[in-house]
């Protein structure tokens, strides 16, 4: 073989080794990139869980103070009929 022969042989063996090893660094970016997505989608679900466990608490709490307010007013609206049968039976 003529040395022009070897040399191109050389030269194109080197640059498909340089086309493969560029498809294998993009591969495992992409790769790399998918396993990032995936973790990032994850973080959001939980993210959306502990928001929707504090908004669970939040109207918990809420109910609770509805309640509250509730047996205060019964209880208000029941001294106030005390209060007045004690004024009615004092005339």
């Amino acid at each position: 073989m003529s040395t022009i022969a070897i040399i191109a042989i050389i030269v194109g063996a080197i640059i498909v080794l340089a086309i493969l090893i560029s498809m294998a660094r993009k591969t495992g970016k992409r790769r790399q990139l998918g396993h990032e997505q995936e973790r990032a989608q994850h973080d959001d679900a939980r993210h959306h869980r502990e928001r929707a466990q504090e908004s669970r608490t939040e109207a918990a709490i809420a109910e609770e103070r509805a309640e509250r307010a509730k047996v205060e007013a019964d209880l208000d609206e029941e001294r106030a009929s005390r209060r007045e049968q004690e004024l009615g039976s004092e005339r």
